[in-house]
């Protein structure tokens, strides 16, 4: 059985809250906590490994344990993202040109292992590690394009928050009202919710003279997993389609 959500407007909505809570976790541990990139990025990759094991290891579909496995994939995103654009001193440009390398390279070699990228087929453990990985590296890759987005085109966080919800929506666009390849789509829009993410949390926690709002990381970070934790308990929660029934399909 699938051990991954069912793509619904929840999905979506509790996505983005998740890379916000990524931007503002992970922010929380290299900044206010002043351990840096490096050691957050141990700290966060970590975890994930943890969290991605015990996911692989599960006999069936746990919504808190998913979820807990994306904010640990979010927050290690930001901290890797950070290392490698500021610390390693290759900026936002070449950052994400080789994020975007990971990512494609890791799609590539999912395909030609299994056949198909498409998430309705994450049903063993070999797909979901190809998953895992995959992800990890979009959250990362997202969380560059943000900062470049906003620090960079002298758009701001708010206006380069806008820059991709109107991406979102473009890709939402295609869904509803054209036959483009839905697996396509799907890892469009994953990609682009999290340097949504990323601006609106930069956004919350930034100081004021940076264009942010300058509230407390700790405190945002708090509100926002009390906020998916709710939204977890009271959206539903379902296992995605079955990998036979998705073929059947189409």
């Amino acid at each position: 059985m699938s051990k991954v959500p069912a793509v619904t407007l929840g999905f979506w909505l509790i996505k983005i809250l998740a890379t916000t809570l990524g931007e503002t976790g992970g922010d929380t541990v290299s900044m206010t906590m002043n351990l840096g990139y490096l050691v957050g990025t141990g700290i966060f990759l970590a975890i994930l490994v943890g969290l991605v094991w015990w996911q692989i290891a599960a006999a069936r579909f746990q919504p808190l344990l998913y979820w807990a496995t994306i904010i640990a994939s979010t927050t290690a995103g930001t901290t890797m993202a950070d290392f490698a654009t500021r610390s390693l001193g290759i900026g936002y440009a070449g950052g994400s040109a080789l994020l975007f390398g990971c990512v494609i390279a890791s799609l590539a070699v999912w395909r030609r292992t299994l056949g198909s990228v498409s998430v309705d087929t994450v049903s063993t453990p070999k797909a979901e590690a190809f998953y895992w990985i995959t992800i990890t590296f979009s959250q990362t890759l997202g969380t560059a394009l943000g900062d470049w987005t906003a620090d960079t085109n002298g758009l701001g966080y708010v206006g380069a928050a806008v820059v991709f919800g109107a991406l979102l929506a473009a890709v939402a666009g295609l869904y509803f009202w054209t036959k483009t390849n839905r697996v396509l789509l799907f890892w469009a829009a994953f990609i682009l919710t999290r340097p949504l993410g990323a601006t609106v949390g930069d956004f919350l926690d930034k100081p004021l003279d940076h264009g942010g709002l300058a509230f407390s990381r700790p405190i945002a970070s708090a509100v926002l997993a009390v906020a998916i934790v709710i939204l977890i308990t009271v959206l539903p929660q379902r296992a995605g389609q079955h990998p036979v029934a998705a073929r059947n399909e189409g």
